[in-house]
């Protein structure tokens, strides 16, 4: 992560009580050495950053901070001694620039083993995510004291301010938030709607949930990750704020539209469809062949909803339904799928027959909103749909260059000797983006529909101008001859419940999916992938 700036050191001038390393976990201080060792909580609550360590060995492992910090780095150091202490100046860039997360490099330290970066994110993030919270409900601190991140938590509330605009820049929010864009923004969302007090939903059962989602997303795909979603969780909210949308949908239909834009792609293991049934995935034969992403993110989310019991408070047929309904909108996210859905929506315009107060009318709205928002990236400003469009090349060519790699039959689209980041970009919004975009443009003839429309036709011309720049006399030259490219047809999938994988035949994974794994194992129906 890239720190803007360097925020200055803070001693640790006092030992830390005995009764505070007895705990395991954190240990919370602030420049004001008074608040070692006090009991009052909400004094506690006032931290400038927090040491994890073991209490085994008194070690302190990890630094939450976004500058500099000084720690103690002897081992086992006596809490009521005297005298000076070494320290080890760390900086927390270094920590995150390792691919593979493990203790702090020093002599001093007696190693406890590594420790994934997946788990310490989730250890060391929670009582940030708490306090996020407290500010973005606008609850006041009991005890003045700034805490180290400040600054940046300030700049992300801010942006906050504008999460309704369309050029809301996700990837400064994410590194606002030190890569929480998603956790933060949903939790926003869910909370300006009043979703919370109304569904009586714990807080923290939705900390929890929201936090493993965006650490199941990958943070190695270039475009399917985290950001990603976060980014689409931001454009469904713009489009539910339509009038159409604003004064027809009910609560259950802005919290499903919500929570299916966050965990819409969940788990992607960045390569498609098509390579994961020639690679007999044991995904693609668990689903037969038919929406196989969209089907995994879906149990994906439902396996997180019932881990952490979000919905456990609710009758049972109400959480099955919601469950059900959340499904629907991720699987209409299929690509595959786009002319299936068009049509009907392109039907229903021609016909005039869309009535928002029939409730499967409402829930198709909302599949057609949750399409338009993940692929609503040439939608969005240059500068932006410009840094999306790099990325998802990057991860087709990642594909393109694995399928090679193992003497594969190359992905449309995959291969970086015959593609082009523009005329994949020129092809995508012309097959796929400006028909979608169009028809909601007759459904909501907007403001906002017609930013969006204005962008894709400066950034298509945009793209225009780079193919000719890299010496083709028109872009046609480079455009895919048939929109089947884009939209590859698979068969017919249903919402319903797919077979249990134990009454699939068992079949062995060969090949290497982007992530460089060779070895899968077979998962129950409705399991995530371990």
């Amino acid at each position: 992560m890239e720190v803007c700036y360097q925020l200055p050191v803070l001693p640790l001038d006092r030992p830390v009580p005995k009764h505070v390393l007895s705990r395991r976990g954190a240990i919370s201080f602030s420049s004001s050495s008074s608040l070692f060792g006090a009991p009052d909580p909400r004094q506690l609550s006032q931290r400038r950053g927090a040491i994890s360590y073991d209490s085994s060995d008194q070690t302190a492992l990890y630094i939450r901070m976004l500058g500099d910090v000084r720690v103690r780095s002897q081992v086992g150091f006596d809490p009521e001694g005297k005298g000076s202490y070494s320290y080890l100046c760390i900086d927390f860039r270094t920590l995150h620039s390792c691919s593979d997360s493990s203790l702090i490099p020093d002599p001093g330290f007696s190693s406890a083993g590594p420790v994934s970066g997946r788990r310490l994110r989730r250890l060391l993030s929670f009582q940030r995510y708490l306090h996020s919270s407290r500010l973005l409900r606008g609850t006041p601190h009991l005890n003045p004291l700034h805490i180290l991140d400040e600054d940046y938590t300030g700049q992300a509330k801010c942006m906050l301010e504008r999460v309704a605009t369309w050029n809301f820049d996700i990837f400064l929010y994410d590194r606002l938030t030190n890569g929480n864009s998603l956790v933060t923004l949903t939790f926003h969302l869910l909370n300006q709607y009043g979703l919370l007090e109304l569904f009586q939903l714990d807080m923290v059962k939705l900390w929890r949930f929201l936090v493993m989602v965006q650490e199941d997303y990958h943070s190695l795909n270039p475009y399917h990750n985290a950001v990603h979603a976060a980014d689409v969780t931001q454009a469904m909210y713009c489009y539910l704020r339509e009038p159409k949308l604003a004064k027809s949908l009910t609560s259950c239909d802005i919290l499903l539209g919500l929570l299916a834009a966050a965990t819409h792609d969940l788990d992607h293991p960045g390569v498609n469809q098509p390579f994961l049934i020639k690679t007999n995935h044991y995904l693609a034969k668990l689903y037969r062949n038919s929406s196989v992403l969209e089907n995994h993110h879906w149990r994906s989310a439902v396996g997180l909803l019932r881990e952490t019991g979000l919905f456990s408070h609710l009758p049972a047929e109400d959480g099955l339904k919601m469950e059900h309904q959340l499904g629907s909108l991720i699987l209409a996210t299929d690509i595959s799928r786009q002319n299936e859905y068009l049509g009907k929506f392109r039907t229903h315009l021609d016909q005039d027959d869309l009535y928002l107060s029939n409730a499967s009318h409402r829930h198709f709205i909302l599949q057609m909103a949750l399409k338009c928002a993940d692929i609503c990236n040439p939608c969005r400003p240059w500068e932006l749909s410009k840094q999306w469009s790099e990325k998802v090349t990057e991860e087709f060519f990642h594909q393109g260059d694995i399928e090679k790699k193992h003497r594969l039959e190359v992905s449309p689209l995959c291969d970086s000797q015959s593609n082009s980041m523009a005329n994949i970009q020129i092809g995508f919004m012309t097959y796929v983006v400006e028909p979608l975009f169009a028809e909601w443009g007759r459904f909501s003839d907007t403001r906002l529909s017609q930013t969006m429309l204005g962008h894709l036709g400066l950034n298509k011309a945009s793209w225009g101008g780079l193919v000719q720049q890299e010496g083709f006399s028109s872009p046609e030259e480079l455009e895919p001859s048939s929109p089947a490219f884009f939209t590859m047809s698979t068969p017919a999938v249903t919402e319903s419940e797919p077979e249990s994988a134990s009454a699939a035949e068992p079949i062995a994974v060969t090949m290497a999916t982007a992530t460089g794994e060779t070895n899968y194992k077979e998962i129950p129906q409705g399991s995530k992938e371990s």
